[in-house]
């Protein structure tokens, strides 16, 4: 039997001699690469990336997703959790992409990449809902080597035989083992992967194309293809749960709380002047609730009365530190009222109000 290095330049020479080059390949492993590095110098971590900093570079997350922000889907490609996430995806990819795109040409294969990756991670918004925050080119990936399987199993009496066992199987088992290993370990995305698979068979038998030009292809290989692909995507569409909270809320309780932190070291900034300025001896004591009452109690209160009006829901994440903010606030309020009255009917400041003690 003839070995696999010889059998290999016959399905090599012909895929190439319609498709030269792999620049879509080449192209979108720059992308990625380029992605990781301006993260870093962002706030991600070279081994492991925070999910806050995902979520801002556009990472798939049911309750932001499904706010209007739906390109998630397709950002999250190009997002990945760290350096060992990047490079197994990257090498997977340069192994069956520069394959593919000979095999499909320059425009389909980026379709079938496209639509595994989206369909991927739609699927995953399905599967997870709002209990994770997902990216990776992964869905994608496996996607091409569902459009590999596929193009291999139609073109398969024109190949070696031998040849054809080889690739065939061994795509076929990069697909399952993953898929398998993805079942016992927690944090891999596996409704991505099942997903792109999926989704890279079905649009690999709407998108194929022959080995040699003029090969004819099976409409209706093309058809069942394109047909079950748009029924699975209306299913999972149907099915995707309701988010447990609205990512806009969160997002404005966020900045909120962080301007009243910023707005909180002001007035403690604040009350360390008066402290200073009472030390000194140069106003009185009503001029000094005075000065209490414009710079702390009114503040806080402002501060009070704003975040009142934040919308609230008990399952936004944020919500328990903005119960925390709103009576760390009326206390502060209501301790520098009564200090601000007291001062005003002459009488001194204690000796144990600090800012600790006294907003």
């Amino acid at each position: 039997m003839t070995d696999v290095a010889s059998n290999w330049p016959s399905l090599g020479a012909a895929i190439k001699q319609r498709t030269p080059s792999v620049p879509v390949t080449k192209l979108l492993i720059a992308a990625n690469l380029l992605v990781f590095v301006l993260m870093l110098f962002n706030g991600a971590g070279f081994w492991h990336s925070p999910n806050d900093v995902q979520l801002a570079w556009g990472a798939n997350f049911g309750p932001a997703t499904q706010n209007g922000e739906w390109w998630r889907l397709a950002t999250a490609l190009f997002l990945h959790f760290g350096a060992i996430h990047l490079t197994l995806n990257m090498v997977a990819f340069w192994d069956g992409g520069q394959l593919v795109e000979r095999m499909y040409g320059h425009a389909r294969y980026l379709a079938i990449y496209l639509i595994s990756g989206l369909t991927g991670n739609l699927l995953s918004l399905v599967w997870q809902g709002n209990h994770a925050v997902s990216g990776g080119a992964s869905g994608a990936i496996f996607g091409i080597y569902g459009a590999l399987i596929v193009f291999l199993w139609q073109e398969r009496e024109q190949l070696d035989n031998h040849e054809f066992r080889w690739l065939f199987g061994g795509a076929c088992v990069f697909a399952v083992a993953t898929i398998v290993l993805g079942f016992m370990i927690p944090a891999i995305d596996n409704a991505a992967h099942i997903g792109g698979f999926v989704a890279g068979i079905l649009s690999g038998m709407l998108l194929m194309r022959g080995l040699r030009v003029g090969e004819q292809v099976s409409r209706i290989g093309r058809m069942l293809g394109g047909l079950l692909l748009v029924t699975a995507v209306a299913v999972m569409v149907a099915r995707i749960p309701a988010p447990t909270y609205r990512w806009g809320d969160e997002l404005i309780l966020r900045k909120e709380i962080d301007d009243f932190i910023r707005e909180d070291q002001a007035i403690n900034r604040s009350w360390l002047n008066i402290m200073h300025e009472s030390k000194q001896g140069n106003v009185t004591y009503y001029e000094l609730g005075q000065q209490v009452e414009n710079a702390i109690t009114d503040r806080y209160e402002e501060r009070y009365e704003q975040l009142s009006q934040l919308p609230y829901d008990p399952a936004l994440p944020s919500a328990a530190k903005l119960e925390n903010i709103l009576q760390y606030t009326k206390q502060r309020r209501d301790a520098s009222k009564v200090l601000a009255d007291q001062l005003k009917q002459g009488k001194p400041l204690p000796d144990r109000a600090k800012p600790s003690s006294v907003p």
